[in-house]
């Protein structure tokens, strides 16, 4: 893209939504008592068999959840606000730059976000897509009147396709999520969310009916320092949306916390900040296959500062599985597995359960969890749960993970 672009601020996400503003769509944040009452209900002790914390009485932090449904967003995930934002500022600035059509990689969400965003500004959109990407993917993003074209599946493969599109048609590259408009885009998420819980909680009124006197008391401060949430969790794969909300929340008192599968190292989030340096690879087959890409350059430059990112979490496959099963059963909401994670964070990751009962105390605190997508169909979910009581091992795995150009067997770094 071009190489002028907006510094990572708070004002300039409340820039980006109002320039999105008019092609998104503002999707619900939504609540549900169960679950609150469930992260404030302490694990039972066999939950930390095998654990560092095996042996001591489970945390019992108070917890009230507000959901932000992203998976009601236009092509079912956040993705969209970054490419909305990109190509609106690619516009805004003047000149022909989408007149040659923009170019990307992606297996997922973010090329049938392109692929929208393009036909809305009236532009040609090329997107580079593995072979072994799903069928319906494909004909999602043909259906939206991109261009495919098909490349290997390994990071080198794609980027030799890519430089040759570019080449040949002359377009602007807009990545997944490792440039600022993006991740401007994907920190209107934030502002959003922030609003519409302040909407909310005012509502309440002085009639509220809380379980806890302390529940009224503490929002009764915040209200009086102008904080709304005590914590925003939200899934990171490549931290376009991390990176994009921790910006939207600075200076506003709001502590933000990413959330990953730790399954096969997918958490390379987390295992970065322990050794202070960014994992440049991830090979993972975590059921949570939007997340199984490793955090980008610019993204890393946020979520490494503690003063904008607080921390990273991972759960397990099955932690991911029983959130998402909640999510599906409870809230009669549909989610895919990456959606889940942060809610699996905060019902089942004792360190920031311990954090929150720590730092919370008998007021608690009142926390964002976004639900970044639901793209998922009937059968993955089928599958996924078949034959399931707790515990059993998944049935199903992404497309893109199950078998490369000559029959192998591939757990590759795709684009979100």
């Amino acid at each position: 893209m071009a190489d002028h672009h907006l510094p990572l601020t708070r004002s300039n996400v409340l820039a980006a939504h109002a320039r999105i503003k008019p092609h998104i769509h503002l999707t619900p944040v939504l609540t549900c008592t169960t679950l609150s009452t469930l992260a404030s209900t302490p694990q039972p002790p066999e939950a930390l068999l095998g654990t560092p914390f095996e042996g001591q009485p489970p945390a019992n932090p108070k917890v009230n959840l507000f959901f932000k449904c992203e998976n009601f967003q236009r092509i079912g995930a956040f993705k969209c606000r970054g490419a909305f934002h990109a190509l609106s500022w690619l516009r805004e600035e003047g000149g022909d730059s989408l007149a040659r059509g923009v170019v990307t990689h992606s297996s997922g969400n973010h090329a049938q976000a392109l692929a929208l965003a393009a036909r809305t500004h009236g532009c040609a959109a090329h997107i580079v897509m593995p072979r072994i990407s799903t069928p319906a993917k494909i004909a999602a993003t043909q259906a939206l009147g991109a261009e495919i074209v098909f490349s290997g599946s390994t990071a080198a493969e794609r980027e030799d396709v890519v430089k040759s599109v570019l080449e040949r048609t002359g377009g602007v590259l807009v990545p997944p999520y490792d440039h600022e408009d993006i991740i401007l885009g994907q920190g209107t998420v934030g502002v959003e969310l922030e609003g519409q819980v302040r909407g909310l909680l005012a509502g309440e009124g002085e009639d509220e009916e809380e379980g806890a006197e302390g529940g009224r008391r503490r929002r009764k401060r915040k209200r009086r320092e102008g904080q709304v949430l005590d914590a925003v969790v939200a899934p990171l794969g490549g931290g376009g949306l991390l990176s994009g909300i921790a910006t939207a929340m600075e200076g506003t008192g709001t502590r933000v916390f990413g959330a990953e599968p730790s399954f096969q190292g997918a958490d390379d989030g987390r295992r970065g900040l322990a050794s202070g340096e960014r994992v440049t690879s991830v090979s993972s087959l975590t059921i949570a296959d939007g997340l199984r890409t490793p955090v980008g350059v610019l993204p890393w430059s946020v979520i490494s500062d503690k003063e904008k990112v607080q921390g990273v979490f991972a759960v397990s496959e099955e932690q991911i599985k029983a959130a998402m099963r909640l999510v599906m059963e409870r809230m009669k909401v549909v989610v895919e597995p990456s959606a889940a994670v942060g809610l699996a964070v905060v019902l089942y990751d004792e360190d920031f359960r311990r954090l929150v009962e720590t730092e919370g105390g008998e007021e608690g605190w009142d926390v964002g969890v976004v639900l970044s997508g639901g793209n998922t169909t009937v059968e993955a979910v089928g599958g996924l749960f078949a034959g399931a009581g707790a515990g059993a091992t998944p049935k199903v795995e992404r497309e893109e993970g199950k078998m490369g150009l000559g029959g192998e067997r591939v757990a590759e770094n795709v684009a979100g």
